[in-house]
């Protein structure tokens, strides 16, 4: 693991003397959306000692999709610049309480990824890659694998890759933590204000925000943090976000002993994860994408359906043949908001004012913390301050350029989330 990034001197001389703007009605940045990206983003700021920034939040924090996210912490990914951006969120999960002031439910209980005989290649690739930018992944054989997941079925498997550092955490936990620290530094924060239109000046470009109830608030930047709900806000400008809500349900399940503190496996071959939970139940998610279910994110069944458990139960029983009473203990389902090629766009937007972080396509707990850091370099300098983060591959642009951000390194059958 790398030393954890030095937070209490980074940029401190930006905006370093500026006051905490007492006025309701304005801000020098408007972020939309509290949930984790807009929390991240407000924390990151006032990092830099940016505290002129609201957010604006249609309920409470993080009680959107925040906390629905299965909390799946790994690095591994084909496309470098969101590896690099997993594992500063490792480093920051891993400090949360030097770094935030409190405890975010981070488990660092490894992370293991199996792969079958067509994906072996790409799996070696990838964890060359990891190693260059200081990720700590090797490959590991079935014993090693048998030793940190008892009682599972390798046979189907052709290689496995490990990653130490990962694991599973609390995105409810991470926003409000993200939250207290921001407030501290004196962000402000507004719970229960639905954002209902932007406003805009006569040249078109974006001037602030109106509310629930005619509130306007006046800024020089409004960020667009706000998930599955921002296509609608972003089309009154002119700015087509190609954006949609695919639904995703979680699996719960009571094994009939409890699931030890085992690292969260990905199943390559069956298309699925597994990670334990608190209590003991064993989380069951789908990593096949290429049916996708859309849905409205005001109005979906926040459940898993009979076939999806049926099919869901079947994989898991093929994976873990011995469980001694396997059964469903609950289920619940989240709205992804993602893009056509399921990675996020963070940057500015086409109409001047107004900045993006939106699309994050299941991938955003995990870089959470990467994305504040992105977010605020791009709003205060306009250019990345990590050299391995590469800013420019989530831009708006690369879909009308019909350059869509895809892994350097695809795996067979799971390339959207890859």
């Amino acid at each position: 693991m790398t030393s954890t990034p030095d937070h209490a001197n980074s940029h401190r001389t930006v905006n370093s003397d500026r006051t905490v703007n007492s006025d309701r009605s304005t801000a020098r940045i408007a972020v939309i959306g509290g949930g984790l990206e807009g929390l991240a983003t407000a924390w990151a700021l006032a990092e830099r000692g940016e505290t002129d920034v609201l957010v604006l939040e249609r309920a409470t924090v993080c009680s959107g999709m925040t906390a629905k996210s299965s909390g799946i912490v790994r690095c591994h990914y084909g496309v470098p610049t969101l590896a690099a951006m997993a594992h500063y969120g490792t480093q920051i999960f891993d400090a949360a309480q030097d770094v935030l002031g409190t405890d975010i439910g981070f488990h660092r209980t490894g992370y293991v990824v199996g792969v079958g005989d067509e994906n072996v290649t790409a799996l070696d690739t990838n964890l060359a890659m990891h190693r260059d930018l200081g990720i700590d992944a090797t490959r590991i054989n079935e014993d090693s694998v048998h030793e940190l997941w008892p009682g599972l079925d390798t046979a189907t498997f052709a290689a496995f890759a490990h990653e130490p550092n990962g694991g599973h955490g609390d995105a409810y936990l991470t926003g409000t933590a993200f939250a207290a620290a921001a407030r501290r530094a004196g962000i402000r924060i507004r719970q229960n204000t639905l954002v209902t239109a932007l406003t805009t000046a006569a040249d078109g470009t974006v001037t602030g925000v109106r509310c629930t109830g005619g509130d306007e608030i006046s800024c020089d930047t409004v960020v667009l943090a706000n998930g599955v709900w921002s296509p609608h806000l972003a089309e009154q400008v002119g700015v087509a976000l190609p954006i949609r809500a695919q639904r995703e349900a979680i699996l719960l399940v009571d094994r009939g002993e409890p699931t030890r503190d085992v690292p969260v496996f990905s199943d390559l071959v069956n298309l699925q994860y597994l990670r334990g939970e608190p209590n003991g139940a064993l989380l069951v998610g789908n990593s096949d994408h290429s049916t996708p279910e859309f849905a409205d994110p005001d109005g979906y069944l926040d459940r898993a359906t009979d076939n999806v458990v049926t099919y869901g139960i079947e994989r898991l029983m093929a994976l873990l043949p011995d469980m001694p009473d396997p059964r469903l203990a609950s289920s619940y389902a989240g709205c992804y908001d993602v893009t056509p090629d399921y990675n996020p766009i963070i940057g500015p937007s086409p109409v001047p004012g107004l900045f993006l972080a939106v699309g994050f396509s299941g991938h955003g707990f995990k870089i959470s913390p990467a994305v504040g850091r992105l977010a605020a370099d791009l709003l205060l300098d306009g250019v990345s301050s990590d050299p391995a983060v590469d800013a420019s591959v989530f831009r708006y642009s690369r879909f009308d350029e019909g350059r869509p951000l895809v892994s350097d390194n695809p795996y067979v059958g799971a390339g959207e989330m890859r």
